[in-house]
This record gives structure tokens, sequence and C-alpha cells, in this order.
């Protein structure tokens, strides 16, 4: 009896063990239930509103706000400013701020605005956002009243509001984490507080980053409460953490490889979908390396680049081709060039004519030099390593050899800068910076503009390209606007410094049935957490 008795009670011990163990799976289900996790390449950096790399867009846009946001359609909608005024001079912009709060409690007001201003645009940090115009033509600013800042520029700007809609730089840091001496872009930020739908709750480097929703916000919440983004350098790593459970969403430009996501497309498990046009992907020649300094060798290479094979075969539909820098919905971009067509012997023809000739080996040289170029790409972008092999494989057959370097994000834009390559991979930015936004940073040294401008400062008519682009963003005639993009955009066409090859798109997969409300940001360096919801079973 004794022995019955120790017995039935390690019985019900078991039972009552498992049905604990069960009740605690459903709870922790139940605490799920608002939380999703996503994958990202990159690193995080420190969450600082007002610095780029390696600083992520996704991770800024989620935490800071700026006074107007770039909406669907590329409509300006209202953020921490409820409304503006323009002066009849186009030169004055009178914003009427929001009563909002930062997470931690404390007013979002006329001074905490001003303060930001003061360390973006001060004299030390000025040159690191010359790529905008509106640091070149911003006048001054003034606290009017706790909820009224003001404006004033040397000259009319018409892409202002676009500027401001910007991810960075110009969002707003709360006072409580700015560093001692408030120089934001030199030392490291206390804490990053901002006033937008998210709180960072924790995070370890280059392991993960998860975001609290802020339940000081001054906005409809999102329906999700946490949002963890897990730093995952390899594409194929992304999506077999997606296949065991452990990633909700797969969201972005290049976070898997192409082929992946046609094998999702077919299985019913899963939900995919494909963006609109985003931006334009771009190869680029370096006109500073001896080999392309020959205009006319760096027109064959954009007539040996077959576009519509790319499009088709390594990107399966999901991006089309690109004939300009800009696609013709592009506000001031449909310039009537014709572009380069795909043509292997018209390519052949113009490097023999260059003096290029085939050797025994089938690679061409000119003056006992072969005709090798250095390829670097983005080691953590799947789609980049896909494109870095294609050309590899397809400019072999007209006689130039390439050679490929893998390098980790940071350190591919750092050597954009010093000019160490032949062929670099490069974008368009999308809305809400083309066209203006990319332009401007043409104008400016490498060192604050695009990274890769070492190319272009090599060309003789830079300085015209130069003074087109500036005449250009200062214009208030709709009309001569209008012509100035379209005669930069010529220019450099002529130039054939930049091959457009697609325009890119954003694709999502998550599992059938687990998510709802998904869709696409509007604009490609955004997460789209603040409309989706999770499905509870």
């Amino acid at each position: 009896m004794k022995n019955f008795w120790k017995l039935a009670v390690t019985s019900l011990a078991v039972l009552c063990l498992a049905a604990c163990q069960q009740n605690g799976k459903s709870s922790d289900s139940s605490a799920e239930k608002d939380k999703i996790t996503l994958a990202w390449g990159e690193d995080f950096g420190d969450v600082n509103p007002h610095v780029y790399n390696p600083d992520q867009f996704i991770i800024q846009d989620l935490v800071y706000e700026g006074l107007v946001r770039y909406g669907d359609n590329g409509k300006i909608e209202p953020a921490l400013a409820e409304s503006w005024k323009v002066s009849d001079d186009g030169k004055t912009y009178t914003f009427n701020l929001r009563k909002a709060k930062f997470s931690d409690g404390s007013d979002f007001n006329a001074a905490n605005v001003k303060r930001n201003f003061d360390t973006i645009f001060s004299k030390e940090n000025k040159g690191n956002h010359e790529w905008f115009n509106f640091t070149n033509v911003l006048d001054s600013y003034k606290v009017v009243d706790d909820h009224t800042f003001e404006i004033t520029l040397k000259e009319p700007y018409s892409a202002t509001l676009y500027d401001l809609s910007m991810i960075r730089p110009i969002r707003f840091l709360a006072d409580a984490s700015f560093p001692d001496g408030d120089d934001t872009t030199k030392n490291k930020i206390k804490s990053s507080i901002g006033t937008g739908q998210w709180v960072v709750k924790d995070k370890k480097s280059n392991e993960y980053i998860t975001f609290a929703r802020n339940e000081n916000y001054w906005g409809e919440k999102p329906k999700l409460k946490e949002v963890t983004i897990k730093i995952i350098p390899d594409a194929q790593t992304r999506a077999l953490e997606f296949e065991s459970g452990k990633v909700d969403l797969l969201y972005g430009n290049g976070v898997i490889g192409l082929n992946t996501f046609a094998q999702y497309k077919k299985d019913k498990k899963y939900t995919t979908d494909v963006s609109q046009p985003m931006s334009t992907r771009l190869l680029l020649l370096n006109a500073k390396q001896e080999v392309f300094q020959d205009k006319n060798v760096r027109k064959a290479i954009n007539h040996a680049i077959n576009k519509k094979e790319i499009a088709e075969k390594l990107f399966m539909g999901a991006e089309t081709p690109a004939d300009t820098i800009f696609s013709k919905s592009t506000p001031h971009s449909d310039a009537g060039l014709k572009p380069y067509t795909f043509d292997e012997k018209e390519a052949e023809k113009m490097l023999d004519a260059a003096g290029w000739k085939k050797g025994s080996d089938g690679i061409r040289a000119k003056d006992g030099k072969k005709m090798e170029l250095n390829f670097p790409y983005i080691s953590t972008k799947a789609t980049d390593k896909d494109l870095a092999e294609y050309f590899q494989g397809e400019l072999k057959k007209i006689g130039v050899e390439v050679k490929l370097t893998a390098m980790e994000e940071d350190d591919y834009w750092a050597n954009a800068k010093t000019g160490n390559f032949d062929m670099m991979l490069t974008f368009s930015w999308g809305a809400p910076w083309d066209p203006h936004a990319w332009m401007t940073a043409l104008t400016a040294e490498s060192a604050h503009g695009h990274p890769e401008n070492v190319s272009l400062e090599a060309l003789p008519i830079k300085k015209e390209l130069d003074e087109t682009i500036k005449q250009t963003l200062t214009e208030a005639d709709e009309d001569k606007v209008d012509a100035g993009y379209k005669k930069a955009l010529t220019l450099l066409h002529e130039e054939a410094v930049y091959i457009p090859l697609t325009y890119q798109s954003v694709i999502s997969v998550y599992r059938t049935g687990e998510l709802k409300n998904v869709r696409f940001a509007p604009e490609e360096n955004a997460l789209p957490v603040r409309y989706i919801e999770k499905v509870n079973k």
C-alpha cells in the first residue's frame, strides 16, 4: 500500500508537471502573439539619428521622427509638425509642432528642434550633410514659441519638405540623450530616445536588437508590442532561420537569394509579394582608373550588359530592366535618352578600336597590360554576389577578366571612397531622395556625397554637371527645373559611367496565416511594422 501511494503521488506529480508545462507553453504562446522577429544583414550601429553607416536606416526610422514624413504615392505627411506655412517668396517655412512626448515621457518642443538643428548643422558637422541641398540653402532657424519653429532659406528650394522627410539626419533626439557638449556626430549619444513608435528594449551588437512599443507615442500605436531584428550576415542562414520558425518575416532588398524567393513563391505554406519599383540598381565604371579613362571603353561595357537576361534569370522577374538612371515615373527624369542596347559584337568592335586586343588566352591587353577589372561586392547581399559572378562570366566572353573581392558593407563603402575599384554596384536612392538628393550628392566630394564620386571627379564634364545640378535645385520655375534635371541626366548618359541594370523592388515572405496587414512601406529603407498584426491561433 505504501508503494501504491508513493506511485500515485509520483504519477500525480508527473501529471501536474506536464499540465504546468503545457500551461506554460500556452502562456508563452500567448506572450508571443504580439511579437515578431525579422532578419537583417548588417549591424545596427549606435542607433543615433544624426549619423550614417554603420547605423542603419531601418533602425533609425523605428525610433526617430522628423517634422514631416514621406507617405504613400510621394505625399508629404505631417509628423512632428502638425502643419506648416511657406512664405510667398518661398524662403520661410513656419512649422506648428505637435504636442508630442519622447519615449522617456519628456516633452518634444521647439527648443528641442533647435538643439538638434544646432548639432546637425554646426560648423564642424555641416560638411557631412552637403550631399542634400537643404544644407547649402539653410540660412537661419529660430524658436518662435514652445510649439512653433521657423526655418529661413537663402533662396527658394522646392525640395525642402522632401529633405526634411528623410530618415536621416534631420530627426529628433531627446534632450536626455545628448552627449556632453551636444556633438552627436563625434561623441556617442547617452541613450536612443526618440518620439517614434518604438523604443530600444535590448540589443547585442552583431546579434540582435529588440524594440518595445512606445506607449507614449502621440499617434496610433502599432498592433505589435515587440519587434526583434536578428543580425544574420549570410542570406542562406537568414532563409534557414525563417524556415525553422525563428524568423517571422523576411523583408527587404537582397535579404535572401532570388532562387530561394522563387521556391517560397511556389510553396503554399508561404505568402510572398514583390513591391513596385523602388529605386535603380546601377553598375558604376571608375573613370579615374586608366582602363576606363577612355569613354569608348566605358560605352563598350555598356553594350556588353544584357539587362533583360539579368532581370529574367538573376531576378526571376522580380526586377525589370532599367534603361536610365531613374525610371520615367520619377519626377523630371524622362529625358528622352536612347538606351545603350545589348550588342556583344559592337562591344568587341569598340574595344578593338580602343586598342584592347585579345591574346592567345582570350583576354584582352593593351601596351602589355591585361584587361583585368577589380570588382568588389558586399558579401552579405545575396543579389550582389549573384550579379558579381554573372558579370565575371559574361565579360569574359568579350575578353575582359573580372577579379571579385567579397567585402563587409562598411568596408565596401570605405573602399569606394578611396577609388580602389574598376567596377562597383551602387544604386539610386528611391523616394524621397530621387532625383534631387541623389543628384545633389553628385556635386559633393566622395567623403560627403556619394562614396563612389571619385569616379565622377575624373570626368571632364564634372564642372558643368555640378553647375547644372546646383542651378536646378534652386530654380523656382518648374519648366526650368525639368530642363535642368534632363540636362544633367543627358550629360551622365553620354559619359557612360553609370550602367542602369534593373529597377529594384522589395520582397516580403511570411508563413501563410500567421501575419496580416503586411504591406510595403512607402520607401525602400523603412520597415512596415507599424501596419502588421500577428494572427492569434
